[in-house]
């Protein structure tokens, strides 16, 4: 393709810039001839000038650098006495004894949830964070089958003078000792305040003096393109620190019942940098850094850290009261997909679906109902089903909400008094595939028996069972796997195979069918559609 051309190439130029023409040609003219006078002079030297000259980089060039280079000066005097090397040590036993109230067994997903892959199988998607987290990070099914003890060292900061230390949950969790040592080399036996696996945070504490704690920063003034330090102990080298930019905001890598808002650095975190701080150039914690996605086990330019302001409200929670205090909303929700969308005669994309009502929940108090859209709650519009987990989950409970939800093609206000979320509770969310590839619907259902939903632990006295599904087609696509119940369809309930069938029809599978799924007791929606 041509480079566009500007309509002023085309124009006649007046009388005063001709003249300028003529003077710039002069100017060339003469440029040329002091040129060809300079042409005579020996070629060595006009070769040693002219490579003099492009070695030597200009005056502010070397100041830019130079005030950058003391920035991260000033970063790492500021930090390193807040920064210390935890030490957790585990003594030898079965694993079996090790399944406390927050432990999840091996093979088995956390909250509940189904693991993606069956035991002793890996998911190549986690296996890339394996290294860095360590196997009981929630999510990742573990390797060995009995713990034959050793260590595991990781990165904290001092939040507050009176010992409190800042840290990932992984780093701590399951650990017999925990050891705190000081960048000057003093060490501390320390005591686990309170942990929060949600987050992947945890507080611990030491009986010392005249500590200097770290300033915490405001992450949510973080801006993508940001200068940022990560100070740490990689690879047990202690008191080091590494610089990048903030590559993204709002990540969530993990999903499910997870609290996660990650900000992405390119700033090198390694294994051992787990529980250290994020810096701002003004020397303000702004993060925790808790991940890497890697293929090789370190460094691949691709970090995660929680925000500090998150952290600060977990941190504060676990050092008042041992544990976190979260709202509770009682939904199952979900992203929408275009076609969702339009199903809904619903204009975009934001915004989170509901799939599921918890009975005796806040939500079913409200009168939400199943098929609502939360596009906003107290004036802030939501994006994706992580944004409202977050927000409910930080809103104290007894507080009242105002919701403002799309139902029926007409937008309304919900006020609903959020309630506290259970210890083994989760503002549940449902995956779903953003796009439908058009081809076959792909199952074969039959009629839901009694004996088929005490099999699959349903309540349900009718609807349809997905007895198999066809790789590649419309409804595997979907994400409906076999023993998934199919309970209504286009707003109708469905009690019967035959029901079903007078519904999917040709016609209406070129528009678009959705599908309420039950799983395991959770319900989602799905949208099944082929090629017009």
């Amino acid at each position: 393709m041509q480079p566009p051309v500007s309509r002023s190439s085309f124009m006649f130029a007046p009388a005063p810039v001709l003249r300028g023409l003529i003077i710039c040609t002069f100017t060339i003219l003469l440029t040329s001839e002091l040129a060809t006078s300079e042409s005579s002079k020996p070629e060595s030297n006009m070769a040693e000038s002219s490579t003099a000259e492009s070695n030597t980089p200009s005056q502010s060039s070397i100041s830019v650098a130079q005030e950058l280079s003391s920035a991260f000066e000033h970063v790492a005097g500021v930090i390193t006495p807040s920064v210390v090397n935890i030490i957790a040590k585990k003594n030898a036993r079965p694993m079996a004894d090790r399944q406390g109230p927050g432990s999840v067994p091996r093979g088995q997903a956390p909250h509940g949830r189904s693991a993606p892959f069956g035991r002793g199988q890996s998911n190549p998607f986690l296996d890339q964070f394996r290294d860095f987290f360590g196997d009981e990070f929630p999510g990742f099914q573990g390797r060995p089958q009995e713990d034959n003890g050793g260590h595991g060292v990781g990165t904290g900061v001092i939040v507050d003078t009176r010992g409190y230390i800042l840290t990932n949950n992984h780093v701590v969790d399951g650990a017999d000792e925990i050891s705190v040592r000081l960048h000057d080399q003093t060490s501390y036996t320390a005591e686990v305040v309170g942990r929060d696996p949600r987050t992947d945070l945890a507080v611990v504490r030491i009986n010392a003096k005249d500590l200097g704690a770290a300033t915490l920063g405001d992450s949510d003034n973080l801006k993508i393109g940001e200068w940022v330090v990560a100070a740490g102990n990689p690879f047990g080298l202690e008191n080091s620190i590494t610089a990048g930019i903030v590559s993204a905001k709002g990540r969530s890598i993990m999903g499910g019942g997870q609290f996660e808002d990650f900000i992405q650095t390119d700033a090198a975190i390694n294994p051992g940098n787990s529980g250290g701080p994020l810096l701002n150039l003004r020397g303000e914690v702004i993060g925790i850094n808790t991940a890497i996605f890697s293929r090789s086990g370190g460094y691949m330019g691709i970090g995660f850290a929680i925000p500090m302001n998150m952290a600060k409200s977990v941190m504060n929670d676990l050092i008042a009261n041992g544990k976190v205090v979260r709202g509770w909303l009682g939904v199952a929700i979900q992203d929408l997909s275009e076609d969702l969308a339009k199903s809904f005669n619903f204009s975009g994309k934001d915004g989170a679906l509901v799939g599921q009502i918890q009975p005796e929940s806040p939500a079913v108090k409200a009168g939400l109902l199943q098929g609502d859209i939360i596009i906003s709650m107290d004036g802030i519009k939501i994006k994706n089903v992580n944004q409202l987990r977050n927000l409910v989950a930080k809103t104290i409970p007894t507080t009242v909400a105002k919701l403002e939800v799309f139902r029926a093609a007409k937008t309304m206000q919900i006020p609903v008094t959020i309630g506290e979320l259970p210890i083994d509770g989760v503002e549940a969310s449902v995956a779903v595939e953003d796009e439908v590839e058009p081809s076959a619907l792909g199952i074969q259902i039959e009629n839901l028996s009694p004996e088929l939903a005490r099999r699959l632990r349903s309540s349900r006295t009718a609807g349809i069972v997905v007895t198999a599904v066809e790789p590649g087609g419309v409804a595997a696509e979907a994400g409906i796997q076999p023993q998934d119940i199919i309970t209504n369809v286009n707003g109708e309930e469905i009690k019967t195979a035959a029901q079903f069938r007078t519904l999917v029809i040709k016609a209406a599978l070129k528009r678009g069918l959705r599908v309420v799924i039950e799983s395991q007791g959770m319900q989602r929606f799905a949208f099944l559609k082929i090629a017009g």
